[in-house]
């Protein structure tokens, strides 16, 4: 490596000279990990700060050359079908070009990946060695689709591009590290394993000129701490580095003010919206005839003009126990969650996309940033949690000027989760228009179809991984010295909670 660099739990993210003095909150462990360490010694260096809010281009005559990418990436976006830049493009482009680290807040749908992938191929043209950007994200199906666009991107310069997730086999990506890949996409653990533990791979990182945190919010969520450290540790310091997301944290807010010389900021960010193509309604149901609604709809999506359509739940349980009863019910359907090995993960992805089966079955692993054009249809079979991962659910459909329809089915349980939602949007969900004489029809082949589900359950041993993978989690977290956080940060949660409701 060209310089050693001393990783604390002070440990830098944006790697320049100078840094604003700043005393991260013990509230926020995130924040502190991301803070800056200062010398109080040294002279405090003005701050040089742009930034920009504009959510639209200047002028809708913008091309991709005005920007300063080449020739070739020109000619690229229009084989492609890039007709000219998104906002988003437009302001980050050059300044990346210009050598500047960028955070780009920007809504889902509106280009952020090739906001950065475009300006690192065009250096890497002018100066080619590998590994000339480490990309990390928080999803392994995210990753795959990151490197497509980037093959896609950069078709032009014979790229080699790493894909390094968790699931995979391990020596293999050791080996394809050690060719040294122009672009490495990467999920936070598994680089992390690698790094620590074989001694030839932070070698590798020693010179790379780009770091991106692409879906930023997750990537800094301080579930991955530890990883990000270690994998900030065997970068160099005058590294570019680049965080785009699709929704605002207080992590990323903290980052507004721990930003080094040389910094831009991009925020085409007003809240949790979602666009205006998007129509979004709601249906009220009994909790039990959940899965007798959901029939009805998927047997009324041609009707409905809909090519393809996501079903969010919550859980890897819920998620197979879904996908077995819709199975029975003979309902072509992919399934994808975390307990199905990568293979299968990706086998779904690839059924789905090519449009051999028109519905994904999915938990939350499936709302960030996966970009599928016929995907028409999104359904909240289960209500999420948070308002933002209510928009990037929903943010599945109506891309790119398209027209979209989300469904949220809605319980008695739900009723203070989608008002929370709603305020958030600041709009309120529309009626589903549903005749329940015709959805119970199906009723009593629902009901068989749900108990031959469970029975299957029992045969194939899911309960079992269950409770091995809640074991392992605590495991992790508890290692990491998160396990009590998670307790007290639940305890506050719901204290809060009582006292709003007094």
């Amino acid at each position: 490596m060209d310089q050693e660099v001393t990783v604390d739990e002070n440990f830098p993210l944006f790697s320049k000279s100078h840094r604003k003095t700043h005393k991260p909150s013990q509230k926020n462990p995130t924040a502190a990990a991301v803070s800056t360490s200062v010398d109080n010694t040294a002279e405090k260096a003005p701050i040089q700060i742009e930034k920009s809010t504009e959510l639209t281009t200047k002028s809708t005559n913008v091309t991709f050359a005005d920007l300063g990418l080449s020739e070739w990436i020109v000619q690229t976006c229009k084989e492609l079908a890039m007709k000219k830049p998104t906002a988003v493009q437009t302001h980050c482009i050059p300044k990346i070009l210009a050598g500047l680290d960028v955070l780009g807040l920007a809504q889902t749908g509106s280009g952020k990946t090739a906001a950065f992938a475009l300006p690192i191929l065009q250096q890497l043209s002018e100066t080619p060695f590998g590994v000339f950007a480490l990309v990390v994200t928080p999803t392994r199906e995210l990753a795959y689709q990151l490197a497509e666009q980037f093959r896609a991107l950069g078709s032009s310069l014979n790229l080699r591009c790493s894909v390094v997730v968790g699931g995979m086999d391990m020596l293999n990506q050791t080996q394809s590290l050690l060719k040294r890949p122009h672009i490495v996409i990467a999920t936070p653990g598994r680089v992390k394993v690698l790094l620590e533990e074989n001694p030839d791979i932070p070698a590798v990182f020693s010179k790379t000129k780009f770091l991106v945190l692409d879906e930023a919010d997750r990537v800094l969520d301080v579930g991955f701490e530890e990883e990000l450290k270690v994998i900030f540790k065997c970068l160099p310091r005058n590294r570019q580095t680049l965080l785009f997301s699709a929704t605002m944290t207080k992590d990323l807010e903290t980052l507004l003010e721990l930003s080094a010389n040389k910094a831009y900021f991009y925020e085409a960010y007003e809240g949790f919206k979602t666009v205006d193509m998007l129509k979004q309604q709601y249906v009220f149901i009994p909790k039990n005839v959940k899965d007798v609604y959901l029939l009805h709809i998927m047997s009324k999506m041609k009707d409905m003009g809909v090519r393809s359509a996501i079903i969010f739940v919550h859980t890897c349980k819920s998620c197979h126990h879904l996908g077995l009863l819709l199975e029975e019910l003979d309902q072509d359907v992919a399934a994808l969650h975390s307990f199905k090995s990568q293979s299968e993960r990706l086998a779904a992805l690839y059924r789905f996309k090519s449009g051999q089966a028109p519905v994904l079955l999915a938990t939350d692993v499936a709302s960030r940033g996966l970009d599928i054009p016929t995907v028409d249809l999104v359904i909240n079979y289960d209500i999420p949690r948070f308002p933002r991962d209510y928009v990037h659910r929903v943010g599945r459909t109506a891309r790119a000027g398209r027209h979209g329809l989300a469904v949220s089915f809605i319980t008695q349980n739900d009723v203070e989760l989608i008002h929370e939602i709603e305020a958030n949007l600041g709009k309120k969900l529309e009626i589903f228009e549903c005749k329940e004489n015709e959805v119970l029809e199906n009723v009593t082949k629902v009901y068989k179809a749900r108990r031959v589900a469970a029975m299957k359950m029992v045969d194939d041993g899911f309960e079992e991984k269950v409770k091995e993978r809640k074991k392992q989690k605590f495991k992790t977290l508890a290692e990491k010295g998160l396990l009590k956080k998670r307790s007290r940060k639940r305890r506050r949660e719901k204290a809060s909670k009582e006292l709003g409701a007094v």
